[in-house]
């Protein structure tokens, strides 16, 4: 994981694309992967988790750049897929070529659909494709996709089947640990998957039932790579960089997937916890995600979907629930900036300046100290 700088450059542009081989920056013959998908190397153990309206290419990359291993897209239906998709199922599917290694992770509960909807995603270059069956929320998994998957091990083992021998990419899979407490079938659904050609398993500790409730089961991702041969990535309860190296050391898994704990905390993927970054370092990371929204999404539609991002930068603070309220509520691009600067001005009285250029609004942020220092 590189730890040389703070954050990244924010001179990185969003660009949809076809996923391409290695990027140069990895290509370091010294730099050896922590583990394989298949014939794919990965070169971290800490992972953002697929989410919807989370995971997209925006904060994606971002985290990508911050150390996260793999690039999960958000899932996206398969019948979606072979409709021919709208504009926001190609979102979805959108790539930026310094991601690796991209995974389009699909979901649904037909079969031949599955495995139609592989066959097309696979023309834009994915390095790895990944079958959701953990999604809890009731409109999915109620319809036998997501964690509906679950319920029938048989199944899940004739689609990994069919996909992996439609696909020339390696197949993976996400699951939970059964749909309720009565049918905790993990360890037969792993088997099925690793006997029908899976290349990996990510486990999020809970049932669907459990939704994000109660305490993830680590014992459980134990079980699962003592019953495998194939790469582990645990995911459940993990919000801190203590919280990621417990659960390696507790359930000897491959890689730490994380997904709430990341949300508008990108910094986790440097080994870094929320109270160790000052809001000074994090007002021009924030600046930098919505210029990449506005970029992908459009600056309309930027302002309305940074809103629950800023939910999640600003979780901790106090002082702040005015200029909080105020921006989730943003209407343009300039009161957006003015109010990073007010919240930075009262969590650092003196110490930090923004400047709004003239060309778009993109936001350059000196702290003062820094300013002083140069003359």
């Amino acid at each position: 994981m590189n730890r040389t700088s703070n954050h990244p450059s924010t001179q990185t542009s969003i660009r949809i694309s076809t996923p391409t081989s290695i990027p140069q920056s990895l290509r370091d013959p010294a730099r050896q992967p922590v583990f394989w998908v298949r014939d794919v190397p990965v070169f971290g153990d800490v992972i953002l988790a697929p989410m919807a309206g989370f995971s997209d290419l925006p904060y994606r990359s971002l985290c990508q750049e911050f150390g996260s291993a793999m690039s999960y897209t958000e899932f996206v239906s398969a019948e979606a897929i072979v409709q021919g998709g709208g504009e926001r199922t190609r979102q979805m599917l959108a790539a930026n070529p310094q991601e690796y290694p991209v995974v389009f992770q699909i979901f649904g509960n037909d079969e031949t659909l599955l495995v139609e909807a592989a066959r097309r995603i696979e023309a834009l270059g994915p390095h790895i494709i990944d079958v959701n069956m953990g999604c809890s929320v009731r409109k999915i998994s109620g319809k036998g996709a997501g964690a509906g998957l679950l319920r029938d091990p048989s199944k899940i083992g004739r689609i990994f089947r069919a996909l992996t021998r439609a696909v020339s990419v390696p197949v993976t899979g996400k699951i939970r640990l059964g749909w309720d407490e009565e049918s905790r079938n993990y360890l037969e659904v792993v088997r099925a998957m690793e006997e029908n050609g899976a290349s990996l398993v990510a486990v999020h500790a809970r049932t669907k039932s459990q939704g994000y409730s109660g305490q993830a089961d680590w014992d459980a991702i134990g079980e699962i790579v003592a019953a495998t041969r194939l790469p582990v990535i645990g995911n459940g309860d993990v919000v801190t960089v203590a919280d990621v190296a417990r659960m390696k050391r507790h359930t000897g898994c491959a890689a730490v997937m994380v997904g709430r704990g990341a949300m508008g905390h990108p910094w986790i993927f440097q080994g870094r916890d929320r109270h160790q970054v000052p809001f000074l370092e994090k007002a021009p990371v924030i600046a930098e995600h919505f210029r990449r929204m506005a970029d992908f999404y459009g600056q309309d539609m930027a302002l309305i979907l940074v809103r629950k991002h800023i939910a999640r930068y600003l979780k901790g603070y106090s002082g702040i629930r005015d200029l909080h309220q105020r921006l989730v509520q943003v209407s343009s691009v300039a009161e957006f900036h003015g109010l990073l600067q007010a919240v930075a001005e009262r969590l650092h009285p003196g110490e930090a300046s923004v400047a709004l250029p003239g060309d778009g609004g993109q936001a350059q942020w000196k702290p003062l100290a820094a300013q002083t220092r140069r003359a």
